[in-house]
């Protein structure tokens, strides 16, 4: 019979220690592939690629790779270059690796340096800046420092 934890209820969890080792691995792996090999695609050529995160699946026969293009532009065209090369990113990435099975690659565009822009914005806002300001001088003052 399985053990349930009290961790499992309420919120969900994370990614076991376990798929976030293989995410790392598979990403540096990914990483010196995509700085070897050439890739002969017209979406690809010529774009850096920063590989941000990879994903494992609980089973880690899956992997979802966030990736941003040099400068954020034209990530649909890289990403989708990307996605039609997987098997082949496959088939090299089964030789730099050891684990039992490789897993398959699929490719998505990161968000993150997009939602930190418009954050970032958002933050600089003159009406956004008034409203900080001085709540941040009244903690310090709360605090004791001054």
């Amino acid at each position: 019979m399985k053990k349930h934890s009290g961790a499992g209820r309420g919120a969900p969890a994370g990614p076991s220690q376990r798929q976030l080792r293989a995410g790392e691995l598979i990403r540096h792996a990914l990483v010196e592939i995509l700085r070897e090999e050439d890739i002969a695609d017209p979406d690809l050529a010529g774009v850096s690629v920063t590989l941000t995160e990879v994903r494992m699946s609980p089973d880690l026969r899956h992997a979802h790779c966030f990736v941003e293009p040099l400068g954020g532009q034209e990530a649909g065209p890289v990403v989708a270059g990307l996605n039609r090369h997987a098997k082949f990113l496959r088939g090299r990435l089964g030789r730099g690796i050891d684990m039992k099975f490789t897993p398959d690659l699929k490719f998505a565009h990161d968000e993150s340096f997009t939602e930190a822009a418009r954050m970032e914005a958002l933050f600089r806002d003159p009406k956004v800046a008034r409203d900080l300001g001085p709540d941040d001088a009244d903690d310090a003052d709360a605090d004791g420092e001054a």
